[in-house]
């Protein structure tokens, strides 16, 4: 046997080799697998628990594109991105769309989406033409043809229309700082409504009057009420009104502050009922919720929310303690799906409410923290529903 030649191996070496070869071909294999496994999750964001995301924002990743709705009146193209700003659990689903926001102490008003991201906001450095002014917005509704914002200011005695496509203030009433009830003056108005040809609608609380001013002018047409004279006689004379919501069949729900009134008045004035609300201190803007529905809130603290029916029998009522207690709301509209958007002005936030759980389930601002940068309010006052979902849908 030649010396070049090796000996073959047993039937027992080769299993033997076979099985170190096994060991070592499943050892690289485990080597790369743990190696890809690596470099995967060092380019994968963790998951943030559930109660566990920041305040501001709830997120720290960017939600989706969210685009508003698009006008058959009049195209608004808004878009909003960027991380959402709201209360840590807020469920953005219960509201049916953007918001329109008076921030009163914040001199601005702005469309934010249901993630609480900015869509829109007057005004910004620029928008103000030489001399005008704005200041404490308390109202903000959209105007019949969806291309306005409508604002009034009890605390400056002014109304505006502004053009949402623009940012320009295209029509004022009122001087500023001036309260009077003669052309061009009002006292503390408090609501204004526009009627689908322009007229302006306007519950002067000031004067104990309701005016009518038509599109562009700058004198009343039309009143309600004596000037001065504040008592609550509807339509006669009217003490404090405070607020004119439109209703699904063509009238309004009036809310007179002083004696806690609310009545339903057609829009030449007749009055269907009237009603005081018991058990409250303070009431503002009164609202239809559905058939003899409606919904108010007392603006005092601690605060609450109710509504009731025509004849004043309260069907439900909202007063939390503790820390979600509502410090001189000023606002509730009702929402599509049954829970109701609360402006808690004294505390800086908007809130969505769930009636049947009473229960928080949506929130954009801090509590009791006043800010201007996203996520922060300063003692909002007023909000209308993005088109087609706005108090305007009702006006006839």
């Amino acid at each position: 046997m030649s010396g070049h030649h090796r000996l073959a191996p047993s039937p027992e070496l080769r299993r033997h080799w076979r099985f170190v070869r096994g060991l070592l071909v499943g050892l690289i294999a485990a080597v790369g697998l743990g190696s890809w496994w690596l470099v995967s999750a060092a380019g994968t964001p963790a998951k943030t628990p559930v109660g566990a995301s920041h305040w501001p924002p709830l997120s720290a990743t960017s939600a989706p594109p969210s685009v508003a709705p698009t006008s058959t009146n009049g195209p608004i193209s808004l878009t909003a991105s960027g991380p959402s700003w709201l209360a840590p659990g807020s469920n953005p689903a219960v509201l049916p769309g953007p918001l329109l926001i008076a921030d009163g102490n914040g001199n601005r008003v702005l469309i934010i989406d249901q993630n609480g991201r900015s869509m829109w906001q007057f005004p910004r450095p620029g928008d103000l033409a030489a001399g005008q002014t704005f200041k404490a917005p308390e109202a903000a509704w959209f105007s019949p043809d969806n291309r306005q914002v409508l604002v009034d200011s009890e605390d400056t005695n002014t109304i505006s229309v502004i053009d949402i496509a623009t940012h320009k203030m295209v029509y004022t009433y009122g001087t500023t700082g001036t309260p009077g009830s003669g052309p061009n003056h009002v006292s503390a108005p408090d609501g204004v409504v526009m009627t689908a040809s322009h007229d302006l609608v306007v519950p002067d609380a000031g004067n104990c009057r309701i005016i009518t001013i038509p599109a562009g002018s700058h004198a009343p047409s039309h009143q309600l009420g004596q000037t001065g004279v504040c008592v609550h006689n509807p339509p006669q004379t009217f003490n404090d009104p405070s607020g004119l919501f439109p209703m699904s069949n063509g009238d309004f729900v009036l809310t007179e502050g002083e004696g806690h009134w609310v009545s339903e008045m057609s829009p030449v004035g007749k009055i269907a009922w009237s009603v005081q609300i018991p058990d409250v201190s303070s009431i503002y803007g009164a609202s239809e919720v559905g058939p003899d529905r409606y919904a108010t809130v007392d603006h005092t603290s601690p605060g609450q929310v109710l509504t009731f029916d025509h004849t004043g029998k309260v069907l439900w009522r909202y007063a939390p303690t503790g820390n979600q207690t509502l410090n001189k709301p000023s606002l509730v509209l009702a929402l599509p799906n049954g829970d109701f958007l609360v402006s808690d002005k004294v505390n800086n936030r908007l809130l969505v409410v769930d009636p049947r759980t009473n229960t928080v389930v949506w929130q954009y601002g801090h509590t009791g923290v006043a800010g201007s940068t996203p996520g922060f309010l300063n003692n909002p006052t007023g909000a209308d529903l993005y088109p087609p979902n706005s108090l305007s849908a009702k006006i006839k």
